[in-house]
């Protein structure tokens, strides 16, 4: 990382890093990482230890929402809902103008809201209706009512891998931007159900502001978000919330980097 940077080791003052799980942010305690195998893992005090530096350890939605509360897209807002969207769906809640996780710091996660209760086991939440996995598994399962989807070309390659690497956020934006049935078909519906469930939050929250980030927004641009934001427009209660701000995020893939390593330099700014 240093080398990349261009930095020496005695340069650096602090690490910042974000986990994909919930985490004990006092302890420095990654809580659940299913995809890494992790439960109950000590990563702070892991780092510390090796690199001899003082370790920040959060979710990784929370340090790319403070990235763009600190820097971006929300700077100057008290009050922001952080929605990302790649690979699975994250969500970090900046209240008061400091990280809000939760007693049991798990708060913001939108991606694990219910959007079907009576749905087959597997489909029922935003994460599995809304993000790029979800969005791959629809199209495979539509593949063969769009004989002509451009989608096609890209099942031979992914004969040796998973669908769902062959198909990545910016061959769904090509196949989206060239008017692909199947693709619109599925993008459109993920987007729809995303806004209705960013209203869902806002109507109870009452955050003035939501930004979008993560790979599938930052591939699909401007015809993404107004679509999350005309949905979310359509469902928010009362109508007075349609006031609320849905923009995408400006630091794009350096939100989290940016906002890991502020969460370093002072862990008691975000601290809630």
């Amino acid at each position: 990382a240093c080398a990349e940077a261009g930095a020496t080791r005695a340069q650096l003052s602090a690490i910042g890093i974000g986990a994909p799980s919930a985490i004990d942010f006092e302890k420095g305690v990654v809580l659940n990482a299913g995809n890494l195998g992790w439960r109950n893992v000590g990563l702070r005090d892991i780092m510390a230890k090796r690199c001899d530096l003082p370790v920040a350890v959060d979710n990784d939605v929370n340090v790319a929402a403070w990235g763009e509360h600190e820097l971006g897209a929300g700077k100057g807002r008290g009050d922001m809902l952080a929605v990302w969207v790649g690979t699975g769906i994250g969500g970090g809640l900046v209240l008061g103008g400091k990280l809000w996780r939760g007693p049991l710091f798990t708060a913001g996660e939108v991606g694990q809201t219910i959007l079907f209760p009576n749905c087959s086991p597997g489909r029922q939440t935003v994460e599995e209706h809304c993000s790029r996995t979800a969005m791959v598994r629809s199209m495979e399962t539509l593949l063969g009512f769009y004989p002509n989807s451009i989608l096609r070309e890209f099942t031979e390659s992914a004969s040796r891998e998973p669908l769902d690497r062959a198909v990545s956020s910016s061959v769904i934006r090509e196949c989206y931007s060239k008017g692909d049935a199947l693709v619109r078909r599925v993008v459109d519906a993920s987007a729809d159900l995303l806004g209705l469930a960013i209203a869902n939050w806002i109507t109870v929250l009452s955050i003035p502001v939501v930004v979008l980030g993560g790979g599938v927004t930052e591939a699909l641009g401007k015809s993404w978000v107004s679509r999350v934001r005309d949905s979310f427009e359509e469902h928010v209660f009362p109508s007075a919330l349609r006031r609320v701000e849905v923009i995408a995020s400006t630091l794009k893939d350096d939100a989290g980097v940016l906002g890991a390593a502020m969460l370093a330099r002072d862990p008691s700014a975000a601290r809630r």
